[in-house]
């Protein structure tokens, strides 16, 4: 599974359901890991500078809230196209390919933002167009990466690869937002004599982006996952696989679709734009600044959880931490003041990191390997409606409502939505340990369904 072997001494010690007195460190100790860490957190980052540059150049353009919503739409369009596909594509062939075939055509994408903007094509649609391509290629890149992550390390070493990986991952939306939103404004003309006079805003941040996302295939090349697909033949059942397993299994569809509403709801990053400017008047230094404070939060807590993991009431924390989502939200919505509402983003961030390491870990530790990708692609359907189909929701009540009405009644609905999981999903409730038997000990007594194999 992984090139580096688990001592005996640290074997006993999870054999004891000892996790903490494992090193905080312990996966790192595995190249394989290390190197697809390296690789997310370039591919994250170029992400999340192409967002802000993107969603700033077509505010600029627009002036529109609806407009900003259909960045989302165009993203999550694909999902709704090729999820079943890809989780099938994933368990069925390498995961490494199937990695970097997405991420060159993201590349690409990327490209062609570049040369839309310095061609100074004014038609969003363009844009548009190039975004339901980017969303094409994460819906097949998201399944594979969220299988490939348990090839990387032993499975008892699993939650501590996940909390470093979410910690990457906020280190990443940290500093994306925030070389974004500084490429933004720089203007390189003095530097080429005039020459290049165009070359500033978003062409800078798509450079950086294209050259990030080369490094990242780079880094992807370095790495050799063992366990591949199960090379079953394509056919309507085994593409349902997953999406049955998920339905069969109460603690898996009620963590998913927990963070599915709750965030759907709840979701502003979309209109951040909106308050930075007409809001909280702080221009694109302040769009980065608000992107980057939920990571900030995020951050922090994901490395006081390599610390001080999680070890008991692992299914109420998680409740508890999306309720504190959506108060947060509410916050954010009704704040005027451009620092009180990095705190309130500060805390979303934090609350929202607690979930996600408690949810990838149900996520993984309660699917066989050759379920992953297929179950993996429905998360990754959840995730893309949340995201992206939140920001075109955000955007369509923004449009209603107004950007502030539209945020605080969203976060309102976060509260609500938290509050009837609880009573739905008891199983959710009282899952305790994140490990693969308590967790498997929880679903029986709950659940009165067998899991789909």
């Amino acid at each position: 599974m992984a090139e580096a072997d688990s001592t005996p001494k640290e074997n006993a010690a999870h054999s004891r359901g000892m996790l903490h007195a494992l090193p905080p460190t312990i996966a790192w100790r595995y190249r394989d890991f290390r190197f697809y860490s390296a690789a997310r957190f370039l591919g994250t980052m170029a992400a999340e500078a192409q967002a802000v540059g993107v969603a700033w150049q077509i505010y600029q353009l627009t002036h529109s809230a609806m407009a900003l919503g259909y960045t989302g739409l165009a993203l999550f369009l694909p999902m709704m196209l090729f999820t079943l596909p890809a989780g099938h594509v994933a368990d069925r062939y390498d995961r490494r390919t199937v990695l970097l075939v997405c991420y060159s055509g993201q590349l690409t994408a990327s490209t062609l933002l570049l040369a839309i903007t310095l061609h100074g094509v004014r038609n969003v649609w363009a844009v548009y167009g190039v975004l339901a391509i980017i969303g094409t290629c994460r819906c097949f890149a998201g399944p594979a990466a969220g299988a490939l992550v348990p090839t990387l390390v032993p499975k008892e070493h699993f939650v501590n690869a996940v909390t470093w990986g979410a910690s990457i991952f906020q280190i990443a939306n940290v500093t994306g937002p925030m070389i974004g939103g500084l490429l933004f404004v720089i203007d390189l003309a003095h530097d080429f004599s005039g020459r290049f006079a165009v070359v500033n805003g978003a062409p800078l941040v798509y450079c950086f982006t294209i050259l990030a996302l080369a490094t990242f295939l780079v880094m992807i090349l370095q790495i050799h996952p063992r366990g591949a697909g199960e090379q079953k033949g394509f056919t309507v059942d085994t593409m349902l696989a997953g999406l049955r397993y998920v339905i069969s299994t109460r603690l898996l569809l009620g963590s998913i679709s927990l963070d599915l509403f709750a965030v759907l709801l709840g979701g502003a990053v979309s209109l951040m734009p909106i308050f930075a400017d007409t809001v909280l008047h702080a221009g694109p230094h302040g769009l980065g600044l608000l992107r980057a404070m939920p990571s900030v939060g995020a951050l922090l807590v994901s490395l006081s959880l390599l610390a001080r993991p999680i070890q008991r009431s692992a299914g109420r924390t998680m409740l508890i931490c999306v309720a504190g989502f959506g108060a947060a939200t509410v916050l954010f919505g009704l704040s005027r003041n451009v620092w009180l509402s990095c705190l309130a983003l500060f805390i979303v961030g934090a609350t929202d990191m607690i979930s996600v390491v408690v949810r990838s870990s149900i996520l993984q530790l309660a699917t066989p390997n050759e379920m992953r990708g297929r179950v993996s692609s429905i998360n990754w359907l959840f995730l893309g409606a949340s995201n992206e189909f939140g920001e075109y929701e955000s955007g369509l009540t923004a449009h209603w409502f107004g950007a502030v009405r539209a945020v605080v009644l969203g976060g309102i609905a976060s509260l609500a939505v938290t509050g009837l999981w609880s009573v739905f999903f008891p199983a959710l409730r009282q899952a305790d340990k994140l490990t693969a038997e308590d967790l498997i000990e929880v679903e029986k007594q709950f659940s009165s369904m067998e899991p789909v194999g």
